[in-house]
């Protein structure tokens, strides 16, 4: 056996203990996603993404690695076999760019010409994705093992890596754009901008990764967005506001009320965490967040005497 090989092989049984440990360490969080749902026959879309992203990612991996490590395939196992790997690859490129646009969707106010925007890239980029991954492909077999080759007179596997990248740079650069823009708008939400633009700058160097280290990482970095976003979701992380004292004299009636109800405004954050439906479409990020806080007001006796007279 070459160096090559048996670096390759020491590198994908990195990969599988580094996404067992990953699996294990992130179980409470999937347990957390599950008790979050109204109705768990009915689960939300981070909910239906999370599972998809975990379990897919796992199937990946396992048929991948077997066809590398395994000693036991023959001639016809292996034409039955070898594209089941790449099938899945693809599969699991599609959830996680699932999870960059709609991430990347509601960061943007999900505006009508984004989305249609997205849909549209999000089709031609699977479609060549499907065609470079499974094109010309041919069963390699070697020391009872079976893997994925790619012979012709025009190989397209390392096209698939560049439309991959592709619409991650495109999805990453919208959405910084958005955050980056919210940040300046909003100092308080600078925890939830940068956790967001990090989950995303991660997500964007997985591409530089091999091949299962890669479907590790992509796993990995995927469901941390998902993870991140529900935990910021909650209103114990986001409803951290200081008690508003208003000192100056108000009157009675419409004055006390619109003074009330200005401080609340200014808490009003334009993001909203979740993946389901808004009907506020004012500056959002698509982030629902219950805000608690207590109000101070110091009123004269004057002011006092007339609300109690009226």
């Amino acid at each position: 056996m070459s160096v090559g090989a048996e670096t390759e092989k020491y590198l994908r049984i990195a990969s599988l203990s580094i996404a067992a440990y990953d699996y294990l360490i992130t179980l409470p969080a999937e347990l957390r996603f599950y008790r979050s749902q109204s109705n768990i026959l009915r689960p939300s879309l981070g909910c239906i993404l999370f599972v998809l992203i975990r379990y897919v990612s796992i199937i990946v991996m396992v048929v991948s690695n077997y066809g590398v490590l395994s000693s036991s395939f023959t001639v016809e196992s292996c034409n039955n076999y070898y594209l089941v790997a790449p099938f899945f690859k693809v599969l699991q490129t599609m959830i996680s760019q699932v999870i960059l646009g709609v991430r990347t969707f509601n960061i943007a106010q999900r505006g009508r010409g984004i989305g249609i925007s997205l849909a549209i890239a999000f089709v031609l980029t699977t479609g060549l994705e499907w065609f470079t991954n499974m094109y010309w492909r041919v069963p390699i077999l070697g020391n009872g093992s079976c893997t994925p080759g790619n012979d012709g007179p025009y190989p397209t596997a390392w096209l698939y890596y560049v439309v991959s990248m592709l619409w991650d740079t495109g999805s990453l650069s919208v959405s910084t754009f958005y955050l980056v823009r919210y940040n300046s708008i909003n100092g308080r939400l600078s925890r939830l901008i940068r956790t967001m633009i990090y989950d995303g700058l991660g997500n964007q160097a997985v591409q530089s990764a091999g091949a299962s280290m890669g479907y590790a990482v992509t796993w990995i970095m995927s469901q941390r967005i998902l993870i991140h976003l529900r935990e910021l979701s909650e209103p114990t992380e986001m409803a951290r506001f200081e008690n508003i004292i208003l000192t100056r004299p108000l009157q009675p009636g419409r004055t006390v009320v619109t003074a009330l109800r200005s401080q609340c405004d200014l808490q009003k954050t334009p993001i909203d965490l979740e993946y389901s439906p808004s009907p506020h479409h004012d500056l959002e990020l698509d982030v629902q967040v219950v805000v608690e806080q207590s109000v101070t007001v110091d009123y004269d006796q004057s002011s006092r005497t007339r609300l109690t007279g009226a």
